[in-house]
């Protein structure tokens, strides 16, 4: 299905020229000749994006932007100023009010284009993120009913359990944090995963016995909850889709705790950097782009690092000729140095 974009516009000709550029790629465009008739489109139609003229009669931009933003259906609607007006603080009204970007007329196709989809990509990339946190939240009654057991209190240094007993417990840390742990050959520690607050940890299996294969020690002082297979049996009889989503998600947890892990231990800002925007570029694929439009605020947020860092960042890719930015705009010119960066 093909994402919708309202269009706000007085100016007949700009709105049905910057129509047919957005229909010809492939959006449903709903349009509006003033601000006032554009905010009573927006619930009904409920745009992906929305694309705005600062200057109009009878409402601007500016109080469209507003109305969007103040109502809870439509506030996370990503929202486009389109304006002759060149003037800093124009620009800087529409960004402190909300906007997301703001694009001045004559404006090229491609620019308008690499905007919307750069929005877009940002959008679904943050919602991808909030519904893998979100799907924790279903398992707030089962760590309720956890909370009935014994809270464990363990120190600094001290084991939680060892490789080669028998694995029938599963852990839910209170407040702490635990690594878990191999010892290698040559007598080397290899820490394989960090948990904290509120993570489940142990090694399940419903239908043998097995023994843990690694250590679990207490990095500080940690209080826990130590939940028998049987009793976790017990619960899930009771709710057996609950299980099923317990079950996928701690397997998932498992494996994006460690890869985290890795990624503290050998990732680089350099490489956050380099995979944040080869993930918009992924993104963009659709479009064969080789540039992305993205702040250095939203580029940042996505990578989990310091704004200061992701400049300084860009400005050595940009040194080595692995991509050229000007504005907002970031070219790739190669590709695969990105994918190589460590």
């Amino acid at each position: 299905m093909s994402k919708k974009i309202l269009l706000i516009e007085d100016d007949q000709t700009v709105r049905e020229n910057t129509a047919e550029i957005l229909e010809l790629s492939d959006y449903t465009v709903e349009t509006a000749q003033n601000g006032e008739i554009g905010i009573t489109k927006v619930e009904g139609f409920m745009p992906d994006i929305i694309v705005c003229d600062i200057m109009m009669p009878k409402v601007d931009g500016y109080d469209v932007l507003k109305a969007v933003s103040n109502n809870p259906k439509t506030q996370a609607i990503p929202f486009i100023f389109l304006s002759a007006k060149t003037d800093h603080k124009d620009i800087r009204k529409g960004m402190d009010l909300g906007a997301d970007d703001y694009l001045t007329k004559p404006f090229e196709e491609d620019e308008l284009i690499s905007a919307i989809e750069s929005r877009l990509a940002k959008t679904k990339i943050l919602q991808s993120q909030n519904s893998a946190n979100n799907n924790l939240q279903s398992f707030e009654a089962l760590k309720e009913k956890i909370k009935d057991f014994e809270l464990k209190v363990y120190q600094a240094g001290e084991h939680i359990y060892e490789a080669g007993q028998t694995a029938n417990k599963v852990y839910l840390i209170e407040h702490g944090v635990v690594k878990t742990h191999q010892i290698e050959e040559n007598g080397k520690e290899l820490t394989t995963a960090l948990f904290r607050d509120d993570n489940f940890f142990g090694h399940i299996s419903f239908t043998k016995t097995t023994n843990f294969i690694e250590n679990a020690t207490a990095l500080e002082k940690t209080k826990l909850y130590e939940i028998s297979l049987d009793d976790f049996k017990n619960f899930f009889v009771q709710s057996p889709q609950v299980m099923f989503e317990f079950i996928d998600t701690l397997g998932d947890s498992l494996n994006e705790t460690k890869t985290q892990l890795l990624e503290m231990a050998y990732s680089s800002v350099k490489k956050k950097t380099a995979q944040t925007i080869l993930l918009f570029a992924e993104r963009l694929k659709k479009n064969k782009l080789k540039q992305i439009r993205i702040s250095r605020a939203d580029l940042a947020a996505v990578a989990g690092i310091a704004s200061e860092s992701l400049i300084r960042t860009l400005s050595t890719f940009k040194k080595e000729g692995i991509i050229d930015v000007e504005g907002r705009n970031i070219k790739i010119n190669d590709f695969e140095a990105l994918k190589n960066i460590s």
